[in-house]
């Protein structure tokens, strides 16, 4: 990196953010660049610098760019580069901003990766009088905290959030995700460090997921065994036996109240006895503890939900995989339920230290953090919205279990699960409603689906 020249990293960010503008632009039937009226908001950091550069290849392409200086300093080099375009610049909101309903787009440069969060008041007067026009943030909407995805205060919502290098926290955890919207990566040639937040992507799901050697049997496959259910919430035993039951596993066995009911619409599933990995919890009421306490005593990895986790009060003394929702992870650290789903990352790192666990903070973005603080956060991105629909979290507990008991590790199987349920739910979808049952029943596409690996030769 040290024989770049002086400025190259922000020319190249500049001419990606300027190509992604145009592609907005065309997104929304505009055309390109040319007759176009670009607002500019400008701070005093490098990402305003790139706004201006951007700014200044929009201008040669036709476009008509205005840059309002929302800082008494900003990028000399970039106001240059603008100016020489045919650009103009002002100090603060320009003097034409009764016409400010004729902008096409906003390119949001106010504040950086390096920024605080919240907006100064000459920052929302000029997002409050451009109300109602797209914006393209430069890295990151302005406003949130980059390296948490929390909100505090004021702040930009991107249509187009354009980032380079890598994405940033903020671009996977909510709530600044939502913020984010949809966002456009572009590769400036970075050195990067390593990573305190991951999110896997289909050839890493792939790589993960237990493949039968030639010389496999069904014990030597996993057997996830599962007591959860109860008179009470029978479909809950169903459901996350179907989940479970995908093939991913040697062998599923189920204890509880529910027996009759799933073996008679899964035949292959056995009674108690041995298993690599347990889950409990799930729709089981008042059999939550006692299920738990076996499962603890068999001295396997465990898959904790639901009912089971009101029973938690410390570490325990196996490899577990808690999996609550906010409301659940709320009572569990005594926290307020609002506090959880604004710091979703803050809360599942406590937690997973609290109880010496992987924890999977189930949310639009679920967050799955290790006890190992040196081991990256994930965050999951597949899915859909019409998968907040009852019973899912039953399936996703069962999947988690299989891929428990066929040996991955805890974060593993955690994320590998989230991601899978997510994609399944996305295929059994189609743009449309989904139950919990069409959701498990797609999983075992959303696998076949998955890129080939390459075997490893000696």
């Amino acid at each position: 990196m040290a024989s770049l020249p002086e400025g190259a990293l922000m020319q190249r960010a500049a001419a990606g953010l300027a190509y992604a503008v145009i592609g907005h632009l065309r997104g929304r039937g505009l055309g390109g660049a040319y007759g176009k009226r670009v607002v500019l908001l400008v701070g005093s950091g490098d990402n305003g610098g790139d706004a201006l550069y951007a700014g200044a290849l929009l201008a040669r392409r036709g476009a008509r760019v205005e840059a309002w200086l929302l800082s008494d300093r900003a990028h000399a080099g970039g106001l240059a580069a603008l100016r020489a375009a045919g650009g103009t610049v002002s100090a603060g909101v320009a003097s034409t901003s009764s016409t400010t309903g004729a902008f096409d787009v906003v390119v949001d440069g106010i504040v950086g990766i390096g920024g605080k969060p919240g907006l100064r008041p000459d920052a929302e007067a000029a997002l409050a009088l451009l109300a109602g026009i797209p914006v393209v943030s430069v890295d990151t909407p302005s406003g949130v905290c980059v390296d948490t995805g929390e909100v505090d205060g004021a702040h930009v919502t991107a249509d187009l959030t354009v980032t380079f290098g890598t994405y940033k926290p903020c671009h996977l955890l909510d709530p600044a995700a939502s913020a984010c919207r949809k966002v456009e990566l572009v590769d400036i040639g970075l050195d990067l460090p390593a990573p305190v937040i991951e999110s896997l992507e289909a050839a890493d799901v792939a790589a993960l997921m237990p493949r039968p050697a030639p010389d496999v049997h069904k014990y030597s496959r996993g057997v996830v065994g599962l007591r959860v259910g109860s008179a009470t919430y029978p479909g809950a035993a169903l459901l996350a036996v179907s989940g479970a039951n995908t093939g991913l596993a040697g062998m599923v066995r189920y204890v509880g109240t529910a027996s009759e009911w799933v073996k008679r619409h899964n035949p292959e599933v056995v009674g108690d006895g041995q298993a690599q990995a347990w889950v409990v919890g799930s729709g089981s009421a008042d059999g939550a503890n006692s299920a738990l306490a076996f499962a603890r005593a068999s001295g396997v990895p465990l898959v904790i939900d639901a009912d089971s986790l009101r029973a938690l009060n410390g570490p325990l003394g196996v490899p577990a995989i808690l999996t609550p929702h906010a409301g659940e992870l709320a009572t569990l650290i005594r926290e307020d339920r609002g506090d959880v789903e604004a710091r979703p990352l803050h809360y599942a790192r406590l937690a997973a230290q609290r109880f010496d666990a992987v924890v999977l903070l189930k949310g639009r973005r679920t967050t799955i953090a290790s006890p190992d603080p040196d081991t990256p956060v994930r965050v999951n991105t597949t899915g859909t919205s019409w998968l907040a629909t009852a019973g899912s979290g039953d399936v996703l507990g069962g999947l988690i279990g299989s891929l428990l008991a066929a040996g991955l590790a805890p974060i593993d199987a955690a994320s590998a699960g989230a991601w899978l349920h997510g994609a399944a739910a996305t295929l059994a979808s189609a743009g449309g409603p989904v139950t919990a049952s069409g959701v498990a029943a797609a999983i075992p596409a959303v696998i076949r689906s998955l890129p080939a690996v390459c075997p490893l030769r000696n």
